[in-house]
């Protein structure tokens, strides 16, 4: 009966690519997720899940494939917000804001002068996980493992800009180029994600799985890996469930992650509520001090 359950859905050609297609963006959105969650750029990762959406409506409009339009999109935000952000005058948030409202509403404009895409619509903001094709799959991967390649290629030095900016830049490594690398490698990661959770939903399964890692464990190695496991988890699970639930397989990975984050929240051996409150109660909070990640990072 379990197994039936489990393994009945994927006898489809569709579920399959599905599966693929979760397992791959959920790799990708666990990794580059931690980086988003620990400089504290979810706001930078909803700005730049939103000002792709032009660049969706023009592929869409020009019959390419909406990963180009996007793709393109996304990387004239990281330039933006990265050269704007330099100007004293004006604050990154400030940058973000001004790039994100303006493209919005330009993919807003766009629809409006074209009657015959509201009606998908909903595909593109929600995704249609079920729709990939063999050629989406192939495309994803080639993305996303061009994103891994490069994030692990540079991983130290991410890392160093992660948490201490200052000596990166004594040191003399390129911070400037290097956060706008980051910004560029998470415009890539939203627009492989596209087709899985659409663009309204993609934030979550970049931040929500990085969130409950951080949750597990101060080394950044074992979060990434934690989270990359947990975004997966959360793609296969959801996948099945709105399979037999009937309901949108984007919404249904969401709401998985934000359930594996509320478990973690409540339940992490460390850092849970439950470990918290036990640690309090019988007075040794202090024993069990929290030790910032950055301090457990293989940094050097």
């Amino acid at each position: 009966m379990i197994g039936e359950y489990l393994l009945d859905p994927f006898d489809y050609p569709f579920m399959q690519r599905a599966l693929a297609e979760v397992i791959i963006v959920g790799v990708v959105c666990g990794l580059v997720g931690c980086f988003v969650v620990l400089r504290g750029m979810a706001f930078i990762g909803d700005a730049l899940s939103h000002t792709v959406f032009p660049g969706v409506v023009l592929s869409y409009i020009a019959g390419r494939s909406i990963l180009i339009g996007a793709f393109v999109f996304g990387v004239l935000t990281a330039v933006g917000v990265a050269l704007v952000s330099r100007t004293r005058r004006v604050s990154e948030d400030s940058a973000i804001g001004v790039i994100f409202a303006a493209f919005f509403a330009l993919g807003v404009v766009l629809i409006s002068r074209h009657a015959g895409f509201q009606r998908d619509l909903d595909s593109l903001l929600f995704g249609n996980v079920l729709a990939v094709s063999r050629t989406d799959v192939v495309v994803t991967a080639v993305i996303g493992a061009g994103i891994v390649a490069i994030l692990f290629a540079l991983l130290k030095e991410l890392t160093l800009v992660a948490f201490d900016p200052t000596m990166a830049r004594t040191a003399g490594y390129p911070v400037f180029a290097l956060d706008m690398l980051l910004l560029v490698l998470i415009a890539a990661t939203i627009v492989a994600s596209l087709q899985a959770v659409g663009n309204i939903l993609i934030l979550a399964l970049l931040v929500t799985p990085p969130a409950a890692a951080r949750l597990l464990t101060d080394h950044l190695g074992r979060m990434m890996a934690a989270s990359a496991a947990l975004a997966v988890a959360s793609g296969v699970v959801g996948l099945l469930v709105s399979y037999h639930a009937d309901t949108a397989a984007g919404g249904t990975i969401v709401l998985t992650a934000t359930t594996m984050f509320a478990a973690c929240l409540v339940f992490a051996p460390n850092h849970g509520l439950v470990a918290t409150r036990l640690q309090s109660r019988h007075g040794r909070h202090h024993a069990h001090h929290y030790h910032p990640i950055e301090e457990d990072a293989d940094i050097n």
